[in-house]
Order: structure tokens, then C-alpha cells, then sequence
């Protein structure tokens, strides 16, 4: 499987039944997998929502949002539980607007789960941690 590195973004090839195993990058040296959501922007995006084998749920979230600041410990909390089968991702749609336009963000906090470039499922609003792993595991194929 190609596992993007959350610190440098490169591709990195692990065995399918190595992916718990905290496994780090060929690259940097860093884990692959750290338990907190990557901070996504228009350099690395791309890379971890289209070219990493693992599908990516993105916050899509502003900081002056009430809401999306009280969800975002229990979305790094969902991290902690999802990894590694889903890469969770945080994407701030003031300093990405291109992003969240193209994805028609509407209304924030709105997650979006993506494999392979697609969109699978989204919803909106705060969420406790446990709904957001119960919605992700129930919207994986």
C-alpha cells in the first residue's frame, strides 16, 4: 500500500499487513502514523487525498468557528481510533478557500471522506468522538 508521510509527503510503500506495526518514512525518518489529524493545505492535499491508498476524512473547519473549535479535540481523539485504516486530515477553508470551494463547503464543520480522490460520504456539524468514528467506519467501503 502507498502511505503518504504526514511530515514530509512522501510516498512510502508498506505491506498491507504492516500497517500498524509504527511503521516511519524511507524519507525523514518520522512516523507514519501519529494518532493527530495532518494539517492540509493546496501543497500536500492532492497527494493525501488522491495518491495515498488509505482513505482520508477531512475536517473541513475555520478558526473563528465555535463549533469546529469544540470539535477539534474529539476529532484528533478520532485519530487515535481510526489510524491507520483512515488518514484523518484538517483543512482550514480561510487559508484554502480553492479547496473548500471546490468541494462546495457550505457550512462548517463539515467532514468529507475520500478514497482515491473520491468523495464517499460528508456530513456537517460537531460531532463527539465516538459518532465520528461510528460515521466513518459505516461510510467505508
Amino acid at each position: 500500500m502507498k502511505i503518504i508521510c504526514p511530515s514530509c509527503n512522501t510516498a512510502n510503500r508498506v505491506p498491507p499487513n504492516k500497517l500498524g506495526d509504527h511503521g516511519k518514512c524511507g524519507r525523514c525518518g518520522n512516523a507514519l502514523f501519529s494518532g493527530q489529524p495532518v494539517t492540509l493545505t493546496s501543497v500536500n492535499f492532492e497527494k493525501h487525498s488522491a495518491m495515498s491508498d488509505i482513505p482520508l476524512l477531512v475536517d473541513f473547519w475555520a478558526s473563528w468557528c465555535g463549533p469546529c473549535r469544540q470539535m477539534a479535540p474529539a476529532f484528533s481523539a478520532a485519530a487515535q481510533q481510526l489510524e491507520p485504516r483512515v488518514r484523518l486530515g484538517k483543512l482550514d477553508t480561510e487559508a484554502e478557500q480553492a479547496i473548500a470551494s471546490r468541494y462546495r463547503i457550505q457550512s462548517i464543520p463539515s467532514l468529507i471522506l475520500l478514497a482515491n480522490g473520491k468523495e464517499l460520504s460528508r456530513t456537517a456539524g460537531a460531532m463527539p468522538t465516538s459518532s465520528i468514528v461510528a460515521w466513518t467506519n459505516a461510510a467505508l467501503p
